[in-house]
């Protein structure tokens, strides 16, 4: 017999996680992540029982969040892969991923503060997801020469997280990115 873990959802409860995740996600956007858990059943339409019957933790609630806008910033980078220029579907990902960072960082944070043990095996699958997208962008962009082959993809990456942490908002993180993108220094005709 298999484990209650193990076994699929019913239909009705496929969709009370589903609807307590986008409430979820809706109110740590608003309110961040400390909200009322009692807030996100009634915005998602569930009593309580059924929410901690699924996220039995805050945390667990969080890293759901969290593993879905991954998922999401992922999936744009195989929507842009197949539907942008090269270079543009990497800058383009390179655009969600620094908001993401910019605006998400404290809620995947706030997800695995709390166990090492966790935020290690965590993190380490988000950022492998992320690498891979970025790796697979960044490979062919270079093919098209539309980035300097000097820069891997590792290394976009890292100036695009500092980006992201040194700003003071997704739009100034936005303005840094360009600025990695075009340069800022000005160059003669000669």
């Amino acid at each position: 017999m298999d484990s209650p873990a193990r076994r699929p959802l019913r239909a009705d409860a496929a969709r009370n996680v589903q609807a307590l995740v986008a409430a979820a996600k809706e109110l740590f956007d608003e309110q961040g992540s400390d909200v009322a858990l009692d807030e996100i059943a009634r915005r998602a339409g569930v009593g309580n029982a059924t929410l901690y019957r699924n996220f039995p933790t805050r945390a667990d609630l969080i890293v759901a969040v969290y593993a879905d806008e991954v998922a999401e910033l992922c999936l744009r980078g195989a929507a842009l892969r197949e539907t942008e220029a090269a270079g543009e579907a990497l800058f383009a990902w390179l655009d969600s991923f620094v908001v993401h960072v910019a605006t998400k960082r404290a809620l995947a944070l706030a997800g695995t503060e709390h166990n090492t043990e966790r935020r290690t095996q965590l993190f380490d699958t988000w950022h492998e997801a992320m690498r891979k997208v970025a790796g697979d962008l960044y490979d062919r962009a270079r093919e098209a020469e539309a980035v300097s082959p000097d820069v891997s993809a590792e290394e976009l990456l890292a100036l695009t997280s500092a980006a992201a942490i040194a700003s003071n908002g997704p739009e100034h993180a936005r303005r840094l990115l360009r600025m990695m993108r075009y340069g800022f220094a000005r160059h003669s005709g000669a």
